[in-house]
């Protein structure tokens, strides 16, 4: 006789709505001016970790609506251009949407050098774009002192698509 099987079927409000709220949260916690022994708080680029992972977990319309309003967001809060970070995280998305039948599957070390070269295209597309709005280049130590606590946020992109890539196999 056979045992039903619980499957479990994942709706956009766990992988989508959910973290989407904690990267507001935690970008809006990150930008307050908070000054420690003379020391700012690290200012990473949260919603990095969802332009990676989703397109990994399922492809969704909704994923990238949410992308554009998380850079909006992140624009007004680093008072930055309007479009600029909805524009690059739209890149990665469809870069990681592109390559994602290689990467679905992989090892962690590959997941995290396919990261690290998308927050660096990333990075590369907000700096020239900004150096090309501003007239001058923004500082490279200001830039690495951003890229590497984006970097280091990978472990929670893995546990993002760990914990959701086999939620609904309709699109496996």
């Amino acid at each position: 006789m056979r045992r039903p099987v619980a499957v479990r079927v994942v709706g956009p409000m766990q992988w989508i709505v959910y973290p989407a709220l904690i990267a507001i949260a935690a970008t809006i916690v990150l930008q307050t001016p908070v000054e420690l022994f003379g020391l700012h708080l690290p200012e990473p680029v949260i919603p990095m970790v969802l332009a990676f992972a989703w397109p990994l977990i399922r492809p969704s319309v909704l994923a990238p609506i949410v992308l554009a309003a998380l850079g909006l967001l992140l624009d007004v809060l680093t008072y930055g251009p309007l479009g600029l970070w909805g524009l690059t995280f739209l890149v990665v998305y469809s870069v990681v949407l592109a390559s994602r039948s290689f990467l679905a599957g992989q090892d962690t070390a590959v997941l995290f050098v396919w990261y690290a070269a998308c927050c660096a295209l990333a990075f590369i597309l907000a700096y020239v774009a900004m150096a090309f709005i501003a007239g001058t280049p923004a500082s490279l130590i200001a830039v690495f002192l951003q890229v590497l606590p984006t970097l280091l946020l990978f472990p929670f992109a893995h546990r993002l698509i760990e914990r959701f890539e086999d939620g609904d196999v309709r699109f496996r």
